[in-house]
């Protein structure tokens, strides 16, 4: 199995993060966990299906998956490649007029969100493409065209960024108070832009720093109450959901 990662052109860079190109020759289940930003995926040879409740449902070649609460299972068919692209926290609102929260918990095809004819005229470059830099120059041509000549939202910027400074830890009304705007209107316009509430994205963030810390030295003790949870039972029950398994069983299989 590989997984590459690409940094895009200097024109994309402020609104992906980068891309991936993944292969594997055999048949696989694996979980997907949590991530803060949307990310789609170009299947360019074989083919991937999600699992819910033990039913298998087969993928569009080419879909889009918006920031979740928990964690997604997924199964790939024997010699598969695919191409990932991973957004920056408010990159997918320059390519396209659709609000990012409505993309919460989903999966759905690619042409529901760009237009048909360019997705398939993408797909079938990608499919006759034989190198990484081919793929990767596909790709980046085809967002290229549907980049957008927008402003940033700076407010929503800097609440993303005070986000992680804080490890996800930062309360909402302090987040409120420190970029002088009330609840209501910030909370609209950050899923608007990011695609969930400022809430859950930073709990995604406070998951993803304890990702990080269980790969360390770190006890689950320490892990616990250094990225300000109230106790271990709240950590565990928040852990799970994000992964379905507590912090202890996951560690053991690092």
């Amino acid at each position: 199995m590989r997984f590459d990662k690409f940094i895009p052109t200097a024109q994309l860079s402020p609104y992906i993060k980068y891309f991936v190109v993944a292969e594997n020759a055999q048949e696989s289940q694996y979980k997907v966990f949590p991530a803060s930003g949307l990310v789609i995926g170009f299947q360019y040879r074989g083919q991937l299906s999600t699992v819910i409740n033990n039913v298998k449902l087969n993928l569009e070649t080419s879909g889009i998956t918006g920031i979740s609460d928990h964690y997604k299972l997924f199964k790939n068919s024997a010699n598969i490649g695919t191409l990932l692209v991973y957004f920056t926290e408010i990159g997918f609102t320059h390519f396209t007029a659709s609000p990012a929260h409505e993309l919460f918990n989903q999966s759905i095809s690619l042409d529901d969100i760009f237009d048909k004819n360019k997705v398939r005229e993408a797909e079938e470059k990608l499919s006759s493409a034989t190198t990484d830099a081919q793929r990767i120059q596909i790709i980046e041509q085809f967002f290229l065209s549907h980049l957008k000549d927008i402003q940033n939202d700076r407010l929503i910027v800097e609440a993303v960024k005070l986000i992680y400074q804080s490890k996800g830890a930062i309360k909402i009304k302090e987040l409120n108070e420190k970029l002088f705007i009330s609840q209501s209107p910030f909370e609209k316009r950050f899923r608007k832009l990011v695609g969930t509430s400022p809430k859950k994205f930073a709990s995604i963030v406070r998951f993803n720093t304890v990702l990080n810390d269980l790969n360390g030295p770190k006890s689950l003790t320490d892990i616990c109450y250094g990225n300000n949870f109230f106790d271990q039972a709240h950590f565990i029950k928040d852990f799970k959901q994000y992964t379905g398994d507590t912090p202890e069983q996951f560690k053991r299989f690092l």
